[in-house]
Order: structure tokens, then sequence, then C-alpha cells
């Protein structure tokens, strides 16, 4: 399928997700968030994929916030709406069952951080700047930013970048921990791929188990405990445990089937 606000190619098993409104710095619309939610329900759990790979195109943004002028004149219903359904899809990029990583190119601020948080794993170029400046328009994130940015660098300074609507620096992104890595732009893709590569050797079933259970951890009602004990004990019954097992005690290397 042909996308007008996202380029998408597939490589090695990694499909590369690219939000391309490069004059609008990448800022995401209604287009942008449809498209979304069709790659990830449609392309990304085909067979030949392994993992994703998200970025943005052109080297000033990531994702620089919402398209503004789509909901300068929203009522509170149709806010609500536009928030609950941005919720929705990133939840889907939050709990999907292969590795999603961000390569954050630039700024990602808004609705581009909140689209970073719901990727598994965050890379960044040296370049990137990060914020939540929705106060700045009298409004507050919408797509799940208080929560995912609390639970990633802790309520005080999550607050503080939440009141104050401050953008931060990648080094400083790094040292809160709100990415894993910062590298100047023109190694930030190859590093991501070397990243995802090194996950897609590991055990397809495994790694969608940990997914499931780091998100119960988060999920309110939900015993990450009981989940880990469930993910632990349906892995005993894969090829990928009596291969990886096999592979072990013969000192080979494993090749995962996948299920």
């Amino acid at each position: 399928m042909d996308y007008e606000n996202i380029l998408t190619e597939i490589r090695d098993s990694i499909l590369y997700l690219t939000i391309n409104r490069p004059k609008q710095l990448n800022a995401l619309n209604k287009a942008v968030f449809t498209e979304l939610e069709n790659v990830f329900t449609e392309l990304a759990p085909k067979d030949e994929v392994k993992s994703i790979l998200i970025t943005g195109s052109g080297e000033k943004a990531f994702a620089a916030g919402a398209d503004i002028k789509e909901f300068a004149d929203f009522s509170v219903e149709e806010g609500k709406e536009l928030s609950a359904n941005g919720q929705r899809i990133f939840k889907i990029i939050e709990t999907f069952k292969k590795p999603v990583i961000a390569a954050v190119n630039g700024f990602a601020l808004g609705g581009g951080l909140e689209l970073a948080m719901a990727c598994h794993i965050r890379l960044a170029s040296d370049n990137a700047r990060f914020g939540q400046p929705e106060v700045s328009l009298g409004v507050t994130p919408g797509y799940a930013g208080t929560q995912r940015l609390t639970q990633l660098i802790g309520k005080g300074k999550a607050t503080e970048l939440l009141m104050t609507g401050a953008m931060i620096k990648a080094e400083e992104a790094l040292k809160f921990g709100l990415v894993n890595y910062v590298m100047p732009q023109e190694e930030l893709i190859t590093k991501t791929e070397e990243l995802l590569k090194t996950i897609m050797k590991q055990s397809p079933v495994a790694v969608a188990g940990v997914i499931q259970c780091v998100d119960a951890y988060f999920t309110d009602g939900v015993d990450g405990f009981k989940t880990e004990v469930e993910e632990f004990g349906k892995c005993f019954g894969t090829e990928d445990f009596r291969e990886g097992t096999d592979a072990f005690m013969n000192k080979r290397k494993a090749n995962f089937p996948g299920k």
C-alpha cells in the first residue's frame, strides 16, 4: 500500500518507517495517525518483518509535535476523541510483539516525543531535542505523554518538563534515561540497525514475551509477576526453546524458527 505521509521499506527483515512531512517538521496530523495504524495492523505483522525502525525524514525533526491547525477549533468532546484515538494507536505500537526502535534524528516534541516513547527503545542523534511544550498552547499532552514520560524518567523531572514545556538536549535525555544512546546523526541509523539485528538473533517468541511482561508492569490491574510466570511457562512448549537449549548444549549458534 502507498502512503502519503509515511515512507516504508522492508530490508534485511527490518521495516523502515519514516514520517515524511519534512516541510512541517514531520508534524503528526490525522492522516499520519491513520497511516501509522495501518502500517502496524497490516504491514508490520507480515512474516518477512522481524523488527521496526521509526524515524523522521530530513535532518531536523523526528516529529515536531501535532499539527495544531487541525484541532485549533475543536470542542471539548472532539478534544477527548483526538486524545483517545492517539493513545489507542500508540498503545498498538507499545504492545507490538516485534521490537520497535525510534531513531530520533532531530526535534521530538509533543506528539513526536509521545510517539518515540511508545517505541520499546529510543536512540538519538546529538542534535535531537526533546520536550512536551503543550502547556505553552494552553493544553496538556494528550497521547499519554504525562504517563510515559513519568514512567521513563521519574515523577520529579517529568513534572518539571511537563509544567515548564522546556526542551532538553540529547545528552540530558540520555542522563535521564529517556534514550539509550546518543551519537552523531550520520551514525544514528547504522547504530539502530545494529541493535535491531542483535535483538533479531534472539528468540522472537521470547522477545515478544519480554515486551508483554514489561508492558504488564505499567498496566493497571495486571500482575506483572504473574504475567512473567505465564510467559516463562509458555516458552517451554515452543520450538524456540527446544532450539535454544539444544544449541547451547551442543555449543552452536541457535537458529530460532520463531514458533
